[in-house]
């Protein structure tokens, strides 16, 4: 992979910062590199992840909701799932990082 593809590679996992879907949609259509591609669709799969743990924690509160109504049922399900979501996010926000840095470290 040339320098140029490696950058456009490595933009995709740094567009979690300004564009995060956006961007690895638009090179996967544009670009004709596979490797490219590839990046693309590995970032676009990144940054889908938060956005569907997001909703999960939506769903699942709201169904906890129904079946428990207890305040404190609640307000356990809420904060606990807050937590867990912010620790998935996190870890997909530092791998995007980490993935994008290595992409254009290598020779």
């Amino acid at each position: 992979m040339d320098k140029t593809n490696k950058i456009i590679a490595s933009l995709n996992y740094f567009s979690v910062f300004f564009a995060p879907f956006l961007l690895p949609i638009a090179v996967y259509f544009i670009v004709d590199h596979h490797e490219v591609k590839e990046h693309a669709k590995k970032a676009l799969i990144s940054h889908i992840v938060p956005f569907l743990s997001i909703i999960a924690l939506i769903i699942t509160v709201v169904f906890s909701g129904f079946s428990n109504p207890s305040e404190a049922a609640m307000l356990t399900v809420f904060f606990g799932g807050i937590l867990v979501v912010g620790i998935i996010n996190l870890i997909v926000f530092i791998w995007n990082i980490v993935k994008g840095i290595k992409l254009l470290m290598t020779v």
